[in-house]
C-alpha cells in the first residue's frame, strides 16, 4: 500500500482549513470534495482537477471546524464557531436548515450510514446531540458520564466533547472528548455502554473500520493513534510515530489502512497488518487539521483518494493503491 501525491492547491481558502469530507457521487456527477474554514466559508472541489465548482459557500459569521456529507450525496452541513450548523443542497448551495446550539457546544459530526440522523460532538454541553434528518428537529441528547477515575478537563465542566464516529451498522457511535475519554452508545436504546480508557489528552478524531464494527481508531494529542475493540472495551493497539498532536484519523476502504493529520504537519499512511506507520507525506507546511478518504461509489474508479487539509491553507490530494 502506498500514498502517491496527486495534486495540491495553495491559498484553496484565505484562512486555515480545519475541515475536509467527500461527497458521494451521485448518478449525475462524481463525488466532489468539501471543505470548510476559519474564512468563514464552505468550498466544493472536482476530485481530480481540484478546481472549484462554485464560487465559496457563505452563510457563518465566525469559522468553520466541521463539515459532513450525506449519504445520498445530495446534502451536506457545515459547523461553525458562530453556534450554527447550515445545512445544504449540494449542488444549488441553497440552505435547506439552520440548526442553533449555544456557544461552543458545536464541533465536530457525522451522518449516520442510512443518513437518518445527524450526530453532532456537543463540546461543553458534555453530550452528544443528534438531530433527525426529516424534520431537521433535535430528537435526543447522548449525555456523556464522566469515568470514575475522570480528572476534571481545562472546561471545568468535565467533559468537553470534540468528536464522533458512527460504527458502519449504524448501530453504535462513539465520542471523544477533552480530556481523553472515549464513550460508545448505543443509538437504538439511548444508552451509554462504556468508556475506552488509555487516552488522557483530547481525542480531535476517530473512525469505526469500515469493514469490522467492533473496531475504532482514535487520534489523540498525546501523539498516538489507538485502535479499540470497542465492544469488547479494550485496547488492541497503540501506535505512535507522530512527533506532535495528532488531529485526524480515516480508514481505507478496504480496511486495511488508516491516514492520520498532525500538528508535526505530515500525513501518515498506517499498514493495519503492522500496525506501523509505512509512509510520511510532507506536502503541508504547517498543522494537517483533517484527512479524509473517498468513498465508495461512480464510475472509473480504479485506485483510492485521500485528501488532507491544513493551516497553510493548502489542500492536497494523493492516490492510494
Amino acid at each position: 500500500m502506498k500514498l502517491a501525491g496527486l495534486k495540491s492547491v495553495e491559498n484553496a481558502h484565505d484562512e486555515s482549513i480545519w475541515a475536509v469530507a467527500w461527497v458521494p457521487a451521485t448518478e449525475a456527477r462524481p463525488a466532489l470534495l468539501l471543505t470548510g474554514s476559519l474564512d468563514e466559508t464552505v468550498r466544493l472541489w472536482r476530485p481530480d482537477e481540484l478546481t472549484p465548482v462554485a464560487p465559496p459557500s457563505k452563510g457563518h459569521a465566525l469559522g468553520v471546524v466541521s463539515v459532513a456529507a450525506h449519504p445520498s450525496g445530495a446534502v451536506a452541513a457545515s459547523s461553525s464557531l458562530d453556534s450554527f450548523i447550515r445545512v445544504f443542497d449540494i449542488d444549488s448551495n441553497a440552505s435547506i436548515a439552520t440548526l442553533e446550539a449555544p456557544p461552543s457546544e458545536v464541533w465536530s459530526m457525522q451522518f449516520d450510514p442510512k443518513g437518518t440522523i445527524l450526530a453532532v460532538a456537543g463540546g461543553g454541553s458534555a453530550s452528544v446531540k443528534l438531530w433527525d434528518t426529516s424534520s431537521w428537529q433535535l430528537v435526543c441528547s447522548l449525555p456523556v458520564p464522566r469515568p470514575e477515575s475522570a480528572r476534571p478537563d481545562k472546561t471545568g465542566s468535565g467533559k468537553f466533547v470534540l468528536s464522533v464516529a458512527w460504527s458502519p451498522d449504524g448501530k453504535k457511535l462513539a465520542c471523544g472528548s477533552m480530556d481523553g475519554t472515549i464513550a460508545v452508545f448505543d443509538v437504538a436504546r439511548s444508552k451509554f455502554l462504556h468508556h475506552l480508557d488509555g487516552h488522557y489528552m483530547p481525542v480531535r478524531s476517530m473512525v469505526f473500520s469500515p469493514v469490522d464494527p467492533r473496531v475504532l481508531f482514535t487520534a489523540c494529542d498525546d501523539t498516538h493513534v489507538h485502535m479499540y475493540d470497542a465492544e469488547g472495551k479494550s485496547l488492541v493497539g497503540a501506535m505512535s510515530g507522530h512527533t506532535s498532536w495528532v488531529l485526524s484519523v480515516d480508514a481505507s476502504l478496504d480496511g486495511a489502512a488508516i491516514a492520520t493529520g498532525s500538528s508535526d504537519r505530515t500525513v501518515k499512511l498506517w499498514d493495519l497488518s503492522m500496525r506501523t506507520a509505512v509512509q510520511t507525506m510532507t506536502n503541508h507546511s504547517d498543522q494537517v487539521w483533517s484527512v479524509a478518504f473517498r468513498p465508495p461509489g461512480g464510475t472509473g474508479l480504479r485506485v483510492g483518494r485521500l485528501a488532507s487539509v491544513s493551516d497553510d491553507k493548502s489542500i492536497s490530494l494523493y492516490d492510494y493503491s
